[in-house]
């Protein structure tokens, strides 16, 4: 596919390093002549300097021969705008823009996106994309993620393995014997930053990320069988007002009734709207690093707490505090803490700050548009290992090679794992014996080097 790429930021980097490594004709756009020094200097792609609204500088990228064009600039209405001349005079056919602000996002005015008015195929808005991850984590206690696939029939779970955990060291071949009625299946696993997909004779060590793909009625046995009983938060304290901990809230209130939450907001407008537009959370007007301010929300009985300002320094700064309001080493291990980081090198400093999980905004978008750009049946798509794996949903069809083969005379990739098949309303995790029918709905985890691949086995035509 040619694909332009409009914003070299980390999003737009990021983006264009997995697509040209898939094997994409990439060309970046940017403004910023040192961000698109950066982009010549590592990947080998097309870079531009210069406006992606000027018909000039499309034209120079060759946007008449473009199949997609991806907008994440760092301004919402450059991005509409781009998408608006690459359809009205490049008849550009996908268009997928990055918008962030909340009143373009209100569902009353969604008819404004259409061929008529702003013809965008698909906006992705980080922050709602965002507060819905941390939403998932919450209703997974004991999980680093949980992603929904198949009409959330199946489940992706990140898993991490701790001392308690009676799995490890048992070979996989022999969990499977142990717990006959689980219906799950460990498609991947990242051991001291090495991620690989393991073979049956491989086992857990503490300290791993494992990856489960698994039957979602079963979360709560397969996160037991891994050492993790914690159960959801009833208390949550977010840190930061914004639209990320706005959204989240929102989400609770609509979804989870029996689950409590605080926001502390410093800046006194923003806190008198979450009040106007929130029903059941409670709105505290204070800087999330005062003591004082941490003791009106009740710091030390909340179970969750979320650190989600615009200051990555803050957020981290907050993981401290609620060690400090801890009464004791148990009271620290019993609460979970999140913490939004767009910095990357701040991973470095998560265990040393007893910070539970990291939460990366920019893999966050990258994977809402990746699941976008696969061609044929792939429904979904969710990244790991910074986008060296992908998690893919796709339909077999009945031009499909592999309608009726085995799985293991199917001649599918080393680097690819089936993880488990919704057939109608039933999800089966299967073995090699196991026969691929058409309709069925396959989730399987694949090295990017491999997509183009799977794209060519669940194709639309025969063509």
């Amino acid at each position: 596919m040619n694909i332009i790429i409009c914003g070299a930021g980390r999003v737009g980097f990021t983006i264009a390093k997995l697509l040209s490594d898939q094997g994409h004709s990439i060309t970046v756009i940017d403004q910023s002549s040192e961000d698109i020094q950066k982009i010549n200097d590592s990947l080998d792609v097309k870079a531009i300097v210069g406006k992606a609204t000027y018909p000039s500088i499309l034209e120079k990228a060759n946007a008449s021969e473009t199949d997609m064009i991806i907008a994440v600039t760092r301004n919402d209405e450059i991005n509409m705008l781009i998408c608006q001349i690459a359809f009205s005079i490049f008849n550009i056919s996908k268009k997928i823009a990055r918008i962030r602000s909340q009143d373009y996002l209100n569902p009353k005015f969604t008819r404004v996106y259409n061929k008529e008015n702003l013809p965008i195929d698909v906006i992705i808005s980080p922050e709602i994309e965002i507060a819905k991850s941390i939403q998932r984590k919450l209703e997974a206690p004991g999980a680093l993620d949980s992603v929904p696939f198949a009409d959330n029939k199946i489940r992706l779970l990140e898993i991490l393995i701790k001392d308690n955990c009676k799995s490890i060291d048992i070979k996989f071949n022999e969990l499977t014997k142990k717990y006959p009625k689980l219906e799950a299946n460990i498609i991947g696993i990242n051991r001291e930053d090495k991620f690989f997909i393991p073979k049956k004779n491989d086992f857990v060590k503490k300290d791993d990320k494992i990856y489960v793909i698994i039957n979602s009625s079963q979360m709560r046995e397969t996160l037991e069988a891994f050492g993790h009983k914690e159960k959801i938060s009833k208390k949550i304290l977010i840190i930061g007002g914004g639209n990320i901990g706005f959204n989240l809230a929102k989400n609770i209130e609509e979804t989870l009734e029996e689950v409590r939450v605080k926001i502390v907001e410093k800046n006194k407008e923003r806190a008198e709207f979450l009040a106007k537009e929130l029903n059941n959370t409670i709105i505290i007007n204070g800087d999330g690093l005062d003591e004082e301010t941490l003791a009106e929300a009740n710091l030390g009985e909340s179970e969750t707490v979320l650190a989600l300002t615009n200051d990555d320094e803050d957020n981290l700064m907050v993981s401290v505090l609620v060690e400090k309001f801890a009464k004791d080493q148990k009271e620290i291990d019993d609460k979970r803490t999140m913490a939004l980081v767009n910095k990357p090198n701040y991973s470095l400093l998560q265990s040393s700050l007893k910070i539970d999980d990291l939460i990366d905004p920019r893999m966050n978008t990258v994977s809402s548009i990746l699941k976008h750009v696969h061609k044929g049946t792939i429904e979904n798509a969710y990244t790991l290992s910074n986008g060296e794996f992908e998690v893919i949903e796709a339909e077999i069809i009945e031009t499909s090679e592999l309608i009726n083969k085995e799985l293991k005379n199917s001649n599918l990739p080393e680097e690819l794992r089936i993880g488990a098949i919704l057939r109608e309303a039933k999800v089966i995790i299967p073995r090699s014996n196991f026969i691929f029918k058409k309709d069925d709905r396959v989730v399987f985890i694949v090295k990017k080097d491999s997509i183009s691949y799977v794209e060519s086995i669940f194709r639309l035509s025969s063509v």
